[in-house]
């Protein structure tokens, strides 16, 4: 994919997050998708952000996903979701993700909010190792893409994984149209 040097993501620990590591440790066996599958490789984290990135690596903005945080709210009570959506595509937070958080209003979690909930940094956020109970929503172009390139939860690394794996995470979803 472009020009990163992919290496299996669990031999490489130093290039991910804890939580991501956590939880790629803990990918089923049998799983459709199996761990080997998920790659990761190192970026200058000058370069996470993802236009940068991807003019610098040479990864199309179609096969590049986001992960974008979610803050819902009612009545005074606060629900996170993560929302995977193509590069190409921006997520609908205040049609279709507000009424699956079952929120009066929704808008992007503030930075210092993510980083302290995920345990990742900025412009690394992935769906891999979240808190366990935040809905992970994944547009169906994602889903349904071969290989896709996600955050890794530090800024200086990728990962490379079908768009298949990330509907195994817990507590996914498929959403057409998610995002525009």
């Amino acid at each position: 994919m472009g020009t990163l040097k992919t290496e299996p993501a669990l031999g490489r620990t130093d290039l991910l997050a804890k939580p991501v590591v956590e939880a790629l440790e803990r990918w089923p066996s049998d799983a459709a998708v199996p761990v080997e599958d998920i790659l990761v490789a190192p970026i200058d984290a000058d370069l996470a952000d993802t236009a940068a990135f991807c003019e610098a690596y040479e990864v199309g903005l179609d096969v590049s996903a986001n992960c974008v945080i979610v803050a819902g709210k009612r009545g005074g009570e606060v629900r996170y979701a993560a929302c995977m959506v193509l590069a190409t595509t921006r997520a609908d937070v205040n049609g279709v993700v507000r009424k699956l958080l079952d929120a009066r209003k929704a808008s992007f979690a503030p930075m210092d909010e993510a980083v302290t909930l995920t345990g990742m940094e900025y412009g690394g956020i992935t769906p891999i190792g979240l808190p366990a109970d935040w809905p992970i929503l994944v547009d169906a172009r994602v889903a349904g893409t071969t290989r896709v390139i996600i955050g890794s939860g530090v800024r200086h690394s990728k990962i490379e994984l079908p768009g298949a794996a990330l509907a195994l995470l817990p507590n996914a979803q498929v959403v057409d149209d998610l995002a525009r």
